[in-house]
């Protein structure tokens, strides 16, 4: 419960920066159980169906997350990504999320292909990752996506795993922002 309460606290620190809001909003939740959920959320000034077409398109994922990205958006289909622009996909630093389902313009259900790359206890836990995303248009024009994601578990592993992916998201996250708000393509590192 203790590290619970650090995290926690450290995620409400870090939604502030210089007396600003940051547009990404991280929490950690949890049951009785000692399953972990990470649930991030923002509000976009972009009509939903730009959004959608940024979390399922070819083009819309090398616009602001990867250099490389294959899409066969359907039930059982598949988002593969490559951060290496160097790389392919299929290679070995290929990330595969299956699609589980999804209903267009309001959810996305993806399941991570744990591979090689991943840390040896996420191996053992595979089948029980999941990242569903909510599609929501506020207001004409702004669109507020919450994505959950779960399969995390309350040790201190994944807590230490959960300081690495809960900025990174942030990162990628306002790099989503800022291709929809100022259709700028951004850089990839």
């Amino acid at each position: 419960m203790k590290n619970i309460l650090i995290i926690l606290f450290t995620v409400f620190l870090t939604s502030f920066t210089f007396g600003q809001e940051k547009r990404v909003v991280s929490i950690i939740d949890s049951t009785k159980t000692q399953e972990l959920v990470l649930i991030q959320e923002f509000t976009v000034n972009s009509p939903i169906d730009s959004v959608w077409n940024a979390y399922t398109t070819k083009k819309g994922w090398e616009s602001w997350a990867v250099p490389l990205a294959e899409i066969d958006l359907k039930v059982g289909g598949f988002i593969k990504t490559n951060y290496n622009k160097a790389g392919k996909i299929g290679d070995s630093t290929t990330i595969v999320t299956h699609i589980i389902n999804y209903v267009p313009k309001k959810l996305i259900t993806l399941q991570a292909e744990i591979t090689n790359n991943f840390p040896e206890f996420m191996k053992k836990e595979a089948k029980d990752f999941y990242n569903v995303i909510y599609f929501d248009e506020s207001e004409k024009g702004k669109t507020n996506v919450k994505s959950y994601g779960i399969g995390y578990k309350n040790n201190p592993k994944y807590l230490s795993l959960m300081e690495y992916f809960i900025p990174a998201n942030e990162i990628l996250l306002m790099n989503l922002i800022l291709y929809l708000e100022t259709d700028t393509k951004t850089k990839k590192e």
